[in-house]
């Protein structure tokens, strides 16, 4: 792309294109940004300036997504995309919690005061009238989760993926020589399944029978969904000593799952579909009685302005009991940074939006340089903008132009000219950060699957928790700079957007947690909860009332971090997190959003948990004031009674997995084994070896 050296024939020497003012650009650019976004256009008629302005449109009216016309439209696209990807030096992120990943895919909170509810009323056999549902965010979708109950079973699913080794019988081979024994080499078979545990009354505690393959779990009345690698299968558990086979979907080789959810009695699936740049479609992401659903290219939709993609994304909606698809819509986006959040009444899908690496630089020579290099210079780039060739084109030929003006200055002149285009350029960038990566926004309606409205951001989204919807508002965290911490985190800043109907900035609040980045997000009502961290634990609290004037009303900064936040009840916050490489937990009283405080904090000697990154393996039982989190080493019961925070017991198991109660008993699970313990005095009553 870049020539690495270029001869100065009137100094007679060579100088590395390293000190050039445009590779200057780009180093200090690249290091503090992971992904440069220009989400604006030149007008090539008069050659103004850019629009640095984050660009928010809606589908009806900007046309913002449209549908591929053929297989060559595709192609192009996939070719346009990658120059993008070249310019932007093949910078990918990967959003991980320190020390661990987070979890792919969560919802977030939509209502307050019962959105984070995890107990529903019901009456079963026995009088089990108090149930624990998978810990999930927006109250009444439920989330795939490898445990579920009804009341009476518990379905856990031992999705570790443990192989056994079938060792051979050497008394039934006597006569056999050594090598043919040698050849014979013992079988590793997995043992990987769902257990179907009889669970009340717990006196009956028992395995009522075993599904053979195991994987995420959703249940719909009788109905057991399992999805397990390339295939979701569901099982009729009306009779749990023998569940039997409804029906089944495998998926293509190239497509696997996104995430689901189950809500109103249907099942939303959304997968990724690796894009083959060769054939990129039609595409076949799912088999069904044999058949193959076929996507054609004229049905799947991408941005009008090139985003980096490396799959085909296709949503569609279940009937839990016959299997049968309902609507459907596909789309492109990147597997490394769509996420993907789901409200009672829309899909939010994210995509991040890509450099335009002539526009940007045309912008930084027309604003930070003109007066400062020739007028001549100037002309010239302004002429090239015009030209109707492809943005890399014009790159290539802004070097040309660039490297020939290098060459006709001198020694003096140059070190001048490196020093005043590193100034000029780390100023540009300050001021246009905001502009340097933007995640897109694509609204869905669930009830058919249309694309309603998409929008834009500036900076990139943690994962689901930084997306909310609430009162007709889509609110959304960022993070604005560098997500590595190289040179750019100094630079590094968050702020929360307030997105109406139509996905239109209505208001902001810009620079929190300057040179940190978003740990942990959670939107309850109003308000809005933002840990961020780099040495300290910036705890913060929104006032999003105002959706054209939301601001930052509480700050707490305090030790540590914390990457899960559990609204315990209307005024108190639970951080789940770490410092000194130990498992911390912190309480906070949030009566008064302007005035925060951490009243209590238990650390735990454990060097993780699962709760760190995965929400659904943290329990709450707010009838006993107490919440469950597993571990390596075992399980840990937590009281808050009197705003304190007492260890009120503990399970010496490896592996611990997940708790649940039913009624007054709490159930904690394990790889192979259940106990049950009575919440009235934490007596065990009864376990299982699985």
């Amino acid at each position: 792309m870049i020539k690495s050296k270029v001869k100065n024939k009137k100094r007679g020497i060579i100088n590395k294109f390293g000190y050039t003012p445009l590779y200057l650009i780009i180093l200090i650019l690249f290091s503090a940004v992971a992904l440069v976004v220009i989400i604006s256009r030149i007008d090539n008629t008069n050659n103004t300036y850019l629009n640095l302005k984050p660009s928010v449109k809606r589908l009806g009216q900007d046309n913002t997504f449209k549908k591929f016309t053929s297989l060559d439209e595709f192609k192009d696209y996939i070719d346009e995309t990658d120059q993008i990807k070249y310019y932007g030096m093949g910078m990918v992120r990967n959003f991980a919690q320190p020390e661990m990943m987070m979890d792919e895919v969560s919802l977030d909170s939509s209502a307050p005061g019962d959105s984070w509810a995890s107990t529903k009323e019901i009456s079963v056999g026995g009088g089990v009238d108090r149930i624990s549902d998978t810990n999930v965010q927006v109250l009444g979708i439920d989330e795939p989760d490898i445990v579920k109950t009804d009341g009476n079973q518990i379905y856990f699913s031992d999705n570790t993926g443990r192989y056994f080794i079938d060792t051979p019988v050497l008394e039934s081979r006597v006569g056999i020589d050594f090598e043919e024994d040698i050849a014979f080499a013992p079988e590793y078979i997995n043992k990987a399944k769902t257990n179907i545990i009889n669970a009340w009354p717990p006196s009956n505690l028992e395995l009522s029978s075993e599904i053979d393959l195991s994987g995420d779990l959703l249940l719909a009345d009788n109905i057991l969904v399992v999805f397990s690698g390339q295939d979701i299968i569901a099982y009729d558990i009306s009779n749990p000593k023998e569940p039997t086979k409804k029906w089944d979907i495998s998926l293509d080789d190239n497509t696997y799952l996104a995430t689901a959810r189950l809500y109103d009695n249907k099942i939303y699936l959304v997968t990724q579909t690796r894009i083959n740049r060769y054939n990129p479609c039609p595409i076949t992401p799912f088999i069904y009685k044999g058949e193959n659903m076929i996507v054609p290219c004229v049905d799947i939709y991408h941005p009008i302005s090139p985003v980096q993609v490396d799959s085909t994304f296709t949503a569609t909606t279940i009937d839990p009991k016959s299997g049968e698809f309902k609507n459907q819509i596909s789309f492109v986006g990147s597997q490394g940074s769509s996420n993907i959040y789901m409200s009672p009444k829309a899909l939010y899908v994210t995509y991040t939006e890509n450099v335009d690496m002539f526009n940007y630089m045309f912008d930084f020579i027309n604003t930070e340089l003109k007066g400062y290099i020739p007028a001549n210079l100037i002309v010239r780039i302004n002429k090239l903008s015009t030209y109707d060739i492809s943005s890399s084109s014009k790159f290539n030929e802004l070097q040309t132009i660039l490297d020939e003006w290098m060459q006709s200055l001198d020694k003096d002149e140059m070190l001048k000219v490196e020093n005043e285009m590193q100034n000029r350029s780390e100023s540009y960038y300050e001021k246009n950060k905001r502009l340097m990566l933007s995640t897109g926004i694509t609204k869905i309606n669930i009830d058919n699957l249309k694309i309603e409205a998409s929008g834009s951001v500036p900076g990139y989204l943690l994962n689901q928790f930084a997306m909310d919807e609430y009162d007709g508002h889509l609110r959304v965290a960022t993070t604005i700079g560098d997500s590595w911490g190289m040179d750019g985190r100094d630079s590094q800043a968050n702020d929360v957007y307030v997105l109406d109907n139509n996905l239109n900035i209505k208001g902001s609040v810009l620079d929190l947690g300057l040179t940190e980045r978003i740990y942990s997000v959670r939107f309850i009502g109003n308000l809005a909860y933002l840990v961020t961290f780099r040495q300290t634990d910036p705890f913060y609290v929104l006032d999003l009332s105002d959706p054209k004037n939301p601001k930052m009303i509480g700050e707490l900064k305090i030790p540590g971090y914390s990457s899960y936040l559990h609204p315990i009840s209307d005024d108190r916050m639970l951080g789940i997190g770490m410092e000194n490489r130990k498992v911390k937990l912190s309480y906070f009283d949030v009566s008064d959003p302007k005035n925060p405080k951490e009243i209590a904090k238990y650390s735990l000697d454990e060097y993780g948990s699962e709760a760190l990154y995965n929400h659904h393996a943290f329990l709450q039982d707010k009838e006993h004031k107490i919440f469950f989190l597993p571990s390596y080493r075992g399980g840990y019961i937590f009281s808050y009674a009197d705003d304190k925070l007492e260890l009120a017991r503990t399970i010496s198991v490896n592996d611990v997995k997940r708790a649940l109660y039913l009624n007054n008993y709490m159930y904690i699970i394990a790889d192979d084994y259940v106990a049950v313990l009575n919440e009235n005095d934490w007596e065990k009553v009864n376990e299982l070896d699985l």
